[in-house]
């Protein structure tokens, strides 16, 4: 065998085993120490968790950052103060993103661990506050193992909306869960493959293609499923969250 073919296969064989084996590569969050002292003057915690790779600041998370001001809207209409927390489930390095795929093909196994862990100490720290985690697409899915995993005595201070969780995700049993699908018209939360293969078929041209033209899409920008777009002003998103709130904040 050539010997270049020999690296490459040594290559391939090193990061299969680190992939399978390698060390889990966690991203700087916030600290919870941190956080009782910072949350005084408000009464409401939202834990913001974007789609793709889970690392998007809030400000650049043109899909997801409208519904968390439409969530904080409702909540200063209704008399809460809210802080935006956000939570990266992967960092942003080759490492890191290797680490990242391992831990979204277990379902977020390791990462929601962490954040459930860190909810249990706030909410025994913080009995006052009450605690939102908001996730779109992938981190609608991380948003529902992460309320699987937070401790009975946990659950009654915390809340979530799942906006756009893939199919293949179970939904936790939670009255204290709302998930957004688009009134049924997700094709990504609905598994209708007619039109999630195509949609993959092109994700890559798209991708190379942006690249191109100075868009700079990132692949899940590029996999567009239809349905996945979650506006605020829809009647499957805004009016629904809306009427959570209102249940779930008397």
């Amino acid at each position: 065998m050539p010997k270049i073919k020999q690296f490459t296969l040594f290559l391939i064989i090193l990061a299969g085993l680190f992939f399978l084996f390698g060390p889990e590569i966690i991203p700087e969050n916030f600290s919870p120490q941190e956080i009782l002292s910072s949350v005084e003057n408000n009464d409401v915690i939202i834990i913001f968790n974007s789609g793709g790779w889970g690392n998007t600041p809030l400000g650049k998370a043109q899909d997801f950052a409208p519904i968390i001001d439409g969530i904080q809207r409702t909540l200063s209409e209704r008399g809460y103060n809210s802080v935006v927390i956000p939570f990266d489930r992967t960092k942003n390095t080759f490492l890191g993103k290797m680490s990242g795929t391992k831990d979204f093909l277990n379902s977020f196994d390791f990462s929601s661990e962490i954040l459930a862990k860190d909810l249990e100490f706030l909410t025994e720290n913080l009995p006052d506050k009450k605690i939102i985690l908001a996730g779109l697409s992938a981190g609608g899915a991380f948003t529902n193992k992460t309320m699987e995993k937070i401790p009975d005595k946990t659950k009654n201070s915390v809340y979530a909306i799942a906006a756009g969780m893939p199919f293949w995700s179970e939904p936790c049993p939670s009255e204290n869960i709302l998930f957004l699908d688009n009134n049924g018209k997700d094709a990504l939360s609905e598994g209708e493959l007619k039109s999630l293969v195509p949609s993959l078929i092109k994700a890559p041209f798209r991708w190379i293609l942006s690249k191109i033209n100075g868009q700079n899409f990132t692949f899940s920008q590029a996999f567009h499923a239809s349905g996945h777009d979650y506006y605020w002003s829809s009647s499957g998103v805004g009016s629904p969250i809306v009427t959570f709130l209102e249940n779930k904040f008397r």
